[in-house]
């Protein structure tokens, strides 16, 4: 089984690829998904983004067409070392805001020394993931579309326990990813509004 992200301009084109190397192949919905079985046995399982059940009929270019960004959406990124938000509407970028905290890493000493350092690297991520989360409080405000997030489970939930944020939505995907700069939140917007895709190669 192999998972693969497809940019919506390029799904009819995934498609048409994937029946030229298996053969003649059969579309249809089933489970909120666009479905594809070719002749030889393989198939593949595409969702649309943000979560969405697709209903539309068994078609490439209807289902390209259903996987657009809803007209409210946003960003949240947090990993120790920094995080990233944005507000967008559609396929632009609204505000944003990417941010880098220093949290100190993990110390080999023992004793007095090692809970010293611990409570300091404990300290420095409580700032952190509260600057993050007055950061999203204020681009996110009123949001009614969902929030995709990612970087590091931990540090999303501590700054999604906020009562500033408790009304957001979030949905999948989970965006896996590095320390947030401007090219990994530009990189995961990309990837919030792609089309996954589970293949079965026979």
């Amino acid at each position: 089984m192999n998972h693969v992200q497809v940019p919506t301009v390029r799904v009819e084109r995934w498609v048409a690829n994937f029946a030229d190397r298996h053969g003649e192949t059969t579309l249809g919905v089933t489970e909120g998904a666009l479905r594809g079985e070719a002749s030889d046995g393989s198939w593949f399982l595409a969702r649309l983004p943000f979560a969405s059940e697709y209903d539309g009929p068994p078609d490439a270019a209807a289902f390209a067409g259903a996987a657009q960004p809803p007209d409210q959406w946003g960003v949240l990124l947090v990993r120790k070392g920094g995080f990233a938000i944005a507000r967008l509407a559609g396929p632009m970028l609204g505000e944003s805001k990417v941010g880098q905290r220093h949290v100190q890493g993990r110390t080999k000493a023992g004793g007095q020394s090692q809970q010293r350092f611990a409570r300091r690297r404990d300290n420095q991520a409580r700032e952190a993931y509260g600057a993050a989360a007055d950061h999203a409080a204020r681009i996110l405000a009123g949001l009614s579309g969902p929030v995709v997030t990612g970087g590091d489970h931990a540090a999303v939930t501590a700054v999604l326990e906020d009562p500033r944020l408790a009304g957001l939505s979030v949905v999948e995907p989970w965006i896996a990813c590095p320390d947030p700069r401007r090219a990994v939140l530009d990189a995961a917007i990309g990837d919030a509004q792609a089309v996954r895709v589970e293949v079965m190669n026979a």
